[in-house]
C-alpha cells in the first residue's frame, strides 16, 4: 500500500524500524503526535525545488567528538586573565592567540587550523546535547528517536553499497554507543571500534580459515536457494553476513587497525586517542570505503581542579596535552600524504564552560558559548571566524554572512556541504511518511553551511 507520497510501505526501509527490540509504536506516535508543531513539521520541510550549491572539496570527514565540552576560554577561544596559568604560555599567531604551552603541536599546525568561536549549544545538558550534535537536531523533537547519526547520512548519500567497499562507510572509534543509523538500513550503522593498533579483533574463526570458508559457502548456497522468500530481514542478514565476511582474513583491513609503538609515541604515547588517532588516519590512506570516522575522547567535564587535569600544560598525559600530540600529527600526517585537502576535520564538544575566573572548586561549569576547530579540505587556515567579547561569554560578531551565532544545524550543514551533499535535502521513506530532512528547520532559522571557512 502506498502512502501520499507514493511510498510503498511494504518495501520502505523504515518498516524495519518496527520490528527492532524496545521500540514501542505507542509512545513513538505519543511523540510524534506532541511535536507537530516542531522543527519536522515547520515550513521548509519540503523538497526545495532547486537543489542548493554544496561546496564538495572533501571526500571524508573526520569528526572528533569531546565529550563533557572542552573549555573553549582556555583553548580554541584563548582569553587570558588572573585565571590563566602561565604554563599556558598565550602565544600570538597573526590575529590568533593561542595557548602553546597547552597545545604546543596544534601550534605548529595553525596555517590549516580555522577556529570557529561564534558558536552557541542549546542546551547544558550532557547525553542531551551530545546526541544533538551527532545527529544534527534536538533529541526531544518528535522524530529524533528514528533520527540517524550525521555519519549514517553520508554513508547512506556517499558511501556506495557493499560491492564497491570493503570497510563500513561509517566507524566509531573508542566508543561502544550512541546514536545509531535511526530509520535507515542497518548497511548504515557505525561500526564500533576500540583500535589497539594489533588489527581488527573478531576477523578470524575458531576453527581456522578453512572450515570457516567452507561454512560460509555452504551459507550461501543455503540463502541462494531460499533467496525469493527470505523478505526484508533476511536481506539485512545476507547483508551484514557479506559486509563481516569481506573484513575477515583481509590483509588490508588488519594493515588499516594496526600500528607499531614507535607510531603511537609519536602520537602521544600509549593512551587511547592516539590509537584512534592513527586508526583514523589509516582508514583514510587505505581507501577500503570508509568516509566518515568519529573519534570519541571523554574526560572534559572539568568542574574541579581543571588546570590539574584535563588541561594540565605540564603533564603530558592529561586531556589537552593527548589531544594536542594526536590530532597535531594526524593533521600533519594527513598533509604530508596529500589527504588533509580532500579530509574535514571537525573538532568540538557539546557544549562550552563558563568564563572568567574559576568557580569555587577551581573548574568551570556548563556554558552555551562554545568553540569548533576545523581544517582541511581547502579550508583557509590561520584565522578565525566570528568572536566573543573579552570574556568569552557573548558572541560579538557572527563572523558570517546571516549575521547570527552559528548552531549545531549549521555545523551539520557545513560537513553535507563539505562533502558535496545537498543539505536541503528531504528523505520522503521515513515511517511516518512526512518527510525526514537532513538539516531541520528550527526556531524559524533556515541552517546553512559556513561557507566563509573556504574565504
Amino acid at each position: 500500500m502506498k502512502n501520499r507520497f507514493g511510498v510503498d510501505w511494504s518495501k520502505a526501509k523504515g518498516t524495519q524500524f518496527w520490528s527492532r527490540p524496545g521500540v514501542d509504536r505507542r509512545v513513538f506516535f505519543r511523540h510524534a503526535g506532541a511535536a507537530l508543531a516542531g522543527s519536522f513539521f515547520l515550513p521548509g520541510v519540503a523538497a526545495n525545488a532547486e537543489p542548493a550549491a554544496p561546496a564538495g572539496r572533501a571526500k571524508n570527514v573526520i569528526y572528533v567528538l569531546l565529550a563533557g565540552g572542552i573549555s573553549h576560554i582556555d583553548s580554541f577561544d584563548l582569553k587570558e586573565g588572573s585565571w590563566t596559568p602561565a604554563a599556558f604560555e598565550p602565544t600570538s599567531y597573526g590575529d590568533i592567540r593561542w595557548p602553546r604551552g597547552l597545545m604546543p603541536q596544534l601550534a605548529e599546525q595553525m596555517n590549516d587550523i580555522a577556529l570557529v568561536r561564534s558558536v552557541r549549544a542549546w542546551a547544558l545538558v550532557h547525553g542531551l546535547a551530545q546526541t544533538w550534535v551527532q545527529i544534527g537536531r534536538n533529541p526531544l523533537s518528535g522524530l529524533s528517536r528514528i533520527a540517524p547519526h550525521i555519519g549514517s547520512v553520508v554513508s547512506r548519500e556517499i558511501g556506495g553499497g557493499l560491492d564497491h567497499r570493503t570497510l563500513p562507510a561509517f566507524v566509531s572509534l573508542n566508543a561502544s554507543n550512541g546514536p545509531d543509523q535511526g530509520y535507515f538500513e542497518p548497511l548504515h550503522a557505525p561500526f564500533y571500534v576500540t583500535p589497539d593498533g594489533a588489527g581488527l579483533n573478531n576477523t578470524t574463526h575458531p576453527a581456522g580459515r578453512e572450515a570457516f570458508t567452507r561454512r560460509h559457502e555452504l551459507l550461501l548456497a543455503l540463502e541462494d536457494a531460499g533467496a525469493t522468500g527470505r523478505g526484508p530481514a533476511g536481506e539485512e542478514l545476507a547483508q551484514f553476513n557479506n559486509a563481516a565476511r569481506k573484513m575477515m582474513y583481509n590483509d588490508s583491513v588488519s594493515a588499516a587497525f594496526s600500528f607499531t609503538e614507535g607510531e603511537m609515541a609519536s602520537y602521544g604515547g600509549a593512551n587511547g586517542f592516539a590509537r584512534a588517532c592513527l586508526t583514523a588516519r589509516n582508514l583514510i590512506k587505505s581507501r577500503l570505503g570508509t568516509r566518515f570516522v568519529q573519534i570519541t575522547m571523554g574526560g572534559w567535564d572539568n568542574h574541579a581542579n581543571i588546570y590539574n587535569t584535563a588541561l594540565n600544560a605540564a603533564n603530558p598525559n592529561s586531556q589537552a596535552r593527548q589531544l594536542d600530540a594526536g590530532l597535531g600529527a594526524l593533521l600533519a600526517d594527513l598533509k604530508r600524504d596529500g589527504l588533509l585537502d580532500e579530509t574535514l576535520v571537525v573538532v568540538m564538544g557539546e557544549f562550552g564552560r563558563t568564563v572568567g575566573p574559576l568557580n569555587g572548586q577551581a573548574g568551570r561549569d556548563h556554558f552555551l558559548t562554545q568553540s569548533v576547530l576545523m581544517a582541511g579540505a581547502g579550508i583557509q587556515g590561520g584565522r578565525a571566524i566570528g568572536a566573543t567579547d573579552d570574556q568569552g561569554r557573548n558572541v560579538s560578531e557572527p563572523g558570517w554572512s546571516p549575521n547570527r551565532e552559528i548552531r549545531t544545524e549549521d555545523i551539520e550543514a557545513t560537513i553535507y556541504s563539505a562533502l558535496g551533499i545537498d543539505w536541503t535535502k528531504t528523505y520522503y521513506d521515513d515511517p511516518l511518511g512526512r518527510g525526514f530532512s537532513l538539516v531541520p528547520t528550527n526556531q524559524g532559522i533556515d541552517y546553512q553551511p559556513v561557507n566563509e571557512l573556504w574565504g
